[in-house]
């Protein structure tokens, strides 16, 4: 039924009377079930309790019954308010408190709503539930009902009511949905004392000066150093005639630079906005047309600066600049300068960072995060993960995504040790584990897909990684994975942590300690908030939902950001003022989710991931959560296939697996279509099912949906014919070279002498498998900058025989050293 914009409550019945024609009286009981038609049955219903994102409230289906609701008339004179003719009100409500055990052919369902005109003189409405409890439980279930009447109540009380404006839950139970959202336990939570990152790392930096604050690439940098070369790169900042509050772009690969940089812009009272020079050239430009940038530090032939007016200094400028602003100035100028930048003059609420992010329209926005925001993030998890001098972190993500934030001043600020990973490090899930062992890194930043390829790379060994605590955020986690990984380190050896965050609200909002128990369940839990920070789960019209009802994910307290950079339109839409707490604002995420009864938050995806197949709605999400119940699938990701706009009857459903076993690809691939079939509606079973050694990550560690390879079609019968061969290897280089047997059984094509790797199909995640190939046949590995570099057969080879081949990854200069 539509229930477009505008439709009133009165419009709504009058519609249900003409769709079910007949008198009111005599009725017989219109039935709503849980688990219908397109939810696949009882056990549908019980995936869809555990990763379903409508509950129960979205899954009542009227079954059978017929009649009609009595007519309702809106008054006809002016000035008059609507006017319904008598109509039997709910005056009860029966849930009953045990599971009824009915007939499979009257109610096959776990859940079972009849609606009974009753034999009182007022005509009254009964309302009965069954319920299984397994599958909903006593007071979900009394809720229900209690929601069921108060809709039927508004709907025959106020014709004229927008159907939008009916409201399921009063004001006390509103009330209750907003407490859970908060930290338990703190109905008004209390704002940290507001402090900027610099003067937090100055405070660490004078408690432990002599202890290591960094290292790369085998040099390290005490605190003292540290803040050093930091008040040295500021010097040269002021000195190029940066302004206090202005933006200063920071254009370079990860490294101690990087570090010192970022730190000399906070101490010369500027932004720091971080580009990733692995960006397109023309993504780069933007960013600093839109941000206003006057200076990018950058290192040589690395910010494409030829379509801008922007300057560019090297770390190694900057510091030289400040070298001699500081040497031209009086001893007692010098000491006026070092107190003015030990003290900057804008307050913590002022901005610290500007971080872009993906835009819907195409552009990336400018998300600006004041100093006040990191330090209520660690003042909110330091003694809940125990964060301290005796950790050791990695930056392992570009400084353009902001997990990036965290784990910088996540170990800075605490007076942990930093350990910088080198970006074809941290490509190389074996060469990563290396450098994990030999730093005895503690603290472990990680989306899921990136983790997933570390447990791999770490099965051949025994469980000696010296991890105690592994925090997981930038996408969705699957928890039925981690099974292994609990089963090699236990939970009281190493903490697993599941964060929700969103750059407009300073990387992490909520945290759920992921336990055996959780990963067994396939948990989807981010848990509950930080301390300081609090969520709602709101309904389109702004209002509390039920527990266990989706709703749009509203994020408010310490971490909200300011704003989003030159676009006040789109700040006004996202940023809003708290309509339930005076004098807060609070951030709409887009997000999709919904509150457990304990308080915890589920995270169902975004509210835009739905697609239609043919009028179907499908969750994506749905089908890879059936493809990971396979035993077989270690990893799974799901995508629509084809181009609606060229042939609607040509999108599909592609699946891309993960296989326990990787022997007879195909074969598995095709089995598990086959369990997919049995468990899901026919417009749900997914197309094709490709099997893959990894799913390929962004650079950011995020699923990269654009390097799955196009689906293989299904075989068809084809004329008998001698096809030419595409390639045209030498026989000699084939049968005395083991490098091109390797790429052939890794890519599963023909490889010639000249062809190209990436052309052949390759990409990272089988440059991992070429090099663990090579390794197990006593060869010399390769790493993926050396296929990069030289990508043929024959260039490898030549590279290898002459000793010319680049290293694993660059080693780069400390700014001052």
């Amino acid at each position: 039924m539509d229930l477009s914009e505008g439709c009133t409550a009165g419009q709504l019945l009058d519609a249900v009377r003409a769709a079910r024609p007949g008198p009111y009286e005599g009725v017989r009981p219109v039935v709503g079930v849980l688990g219908g038609e397109g939810l696949g049955g009882k056990d549908s219903f019980a995936r869809s309790s555990n990763a379903g994102e409508a509950g129960i409230y979205g899954n009542l289906q009227s079954v059978r019954g017929s009649g009609g609701l009595p007519p309702v008339r809106e008054g006809a004179g002016r000035g008059t308010a609507p006017q319904a003719t008598r109509t039997p009100t709910p005056h009860a409500t029966h849930c009953s408190p045990a599971p009824h055990h009915l007939p499979c052919q009257t109610a096959p369902f776990p859940l079972t709503l009849t609606i009974r005109t009753t034999t009182t003189p007022d005509g009254g409405i009964a309302l009965d539930l069954h319920h299984e409890l397994q599958h909903v439980d006593d007071a979900t279930a009394r809720a229900f009902v209690r929601h069921v009447a108060r809709v039927y109540q508004q709907l025959t009380a106020s014709p004229g009511q927008p159907v939008a404006d009916i409201a399921l839950l009063d004001a006390a139970e509103a009330e209750t949905q907003l407490a859970l959202g908060r930290p338990e336990g703190d109905s008004h939570p209390p704002r940290p004392r507001p402090r900027r990152i610099d003067a937090l790392f100055d405070e660490q930096a004078a408690l432990r000066p002599t202890a290591t604050a960094l290292t790369h690439d085998g040099r390290t940098l005490t605190y003292a150093q540290l803040r050093e070369r930091a008040e040295l790169c500021a010097a040269g900042l002021r000195a190029a005639g940066v302004r206090a509050g202005e933006r200063v772009g920071i254009c370079l690969e990860r490294s101690a630079d990087l570090v010192v940089v970022m730190l000399a812009v906070l101490k010369a009272d500027a932004v720091y906005v971080p580009l990733d020079p692995a960006h397109p050239p023309a993504r780069l430009t933007y960013t600093a047309q839109d941000a206003g940038l006057r200076l990018i530090v950058t290192a040589p032939d690395t910010f494409p600066g030829d379509d801008t007016d922007v300057r560019t200094l090297t770390p190694a400028d900057l510091a030289a600049t400040g070298t001699e602003a500081m040497a031209a100035t009086d001893a007692k100028a010098a000491t006026e300068s070092k107190a003015a930048r030990t003290h900057p003059a804008r307050a913590p609420q002022e901005a610290a960072y500007v971080i872009y992010t993906s835009g819907s329209t195409g552009r990336p926005k400018g998300v600006v995060v004041p100093h006040a925001n990191v330090a209520a993030l660690l003042d909110a998890t330091r003694d809940d993960f125990g964060l301290g001098a005796d950790d050791t972190w990695t930056l392992f993500h570009s400084s353009a995504f902001d997990f990036s934030v965290w784990e910088i001043w996540g170990a800075l600020l605490t007076g942990a040790r930093l350990v910088v990973v080198d970006y074809w490090v941290s490509r190389s899930p074996a060469e990563f584990r290396a450098l994990l062992m030999r730093e005895g890194v503690t603290v472990l930043n990680q989306t899921p897909s990136a983790f997933g390829q570390l447990m791999e790379a770490d099965r051949p060994h025994r469980p000696e990684l010296p991890l105690r605590l592994v925090v997981f955020g930038g996408e969705p986690l699957d928890t039925r994975p981690l099974l292994g990984w609990l089963d090699r380190y236990p939970e009281s050896r190493c903490r697993l942590v599941n964060m929700f965050g969103i750059t407009e609200t300073t990387v992490h909002a909520t945290a759920q300690t992921v336990t055996r128990r959780e990963a067994m369940a396939g948990s989807r839990s981010v848990g509950r908030p930080l301390p300081g920070w609090y969520v709602y789960v709101l309904d389109a019209q702004g209002r509390p939902v039920p527990t266990g009802t989706a709703g749009e994910i509203w994020v408010g307290g310490a971490g909200v950001a300011l704003e989003y950079l030159g676009r006040p339109e789109l700040t006004a839409e996202r940023f809003v003022p708290d309509p339930y707490r005076q004098e807060s604002r609070i951030y709409r995420s887009g997000d999709l989710g919904r509150l457990r009864p304990d308080g915890t938050l589920e995270h169902l995806g975004r509210l835009d991931s739905q697609v239609k197949i043919r009028g179907f709605r499908i969750e994506l999400d749905e089908i890879r959560s059936v493809l990971l119940d396979d035993p077989s699938v270690t990893s799974a990701a799901v995508v629509l296939g084809g181009d609606v706009l060229k042939d609607a009857a040509g999108v599909r459903i592609d699946a891309y697996v993960v296989l326990l076993e990787e022997r007879f690809a195909e074969a598995a691939a095709a089995a598990v279509r086959r369990r997919v079939a049995k468990l899901l509606p026919d417009y749900m079973v997914p197309t094709t099912v490709t099997a893959l050694p990894a799913l390929p990550l962004t650079e950011n560690g995020k699923l990269d949906v654009r390097e799955l390879p196009e689906p293989k079609p299904e075989p068809k019968p084809e004329p008998k014919f001698e096809p030419q061969p595409q390639h045209t290897p030498e026989p000699a280089v084939q049968a005395s070279n083991p490098l091109a047997e390797v790429w052939e059984s890794v890519l599963g094509v023909p490889v010639g002498p000249d062809d190209n790797f990436f052309d052949l199909g390759g990409n990272s995640l089988y440059a991992v498998r070429v090099a663990a190939a090579l390794r197990e046949r006593g060869l010399p590995p390769v790493s993926l900058r050396q296929l990069y570099t030289t990508p043929t057969v024959r260039e490898l080879t030549v590279a290898q025989t002459a000793g010319t081949l680049p290293g694993a990854h660059d080693s780069g200069a400390v700014a001052g050293h």
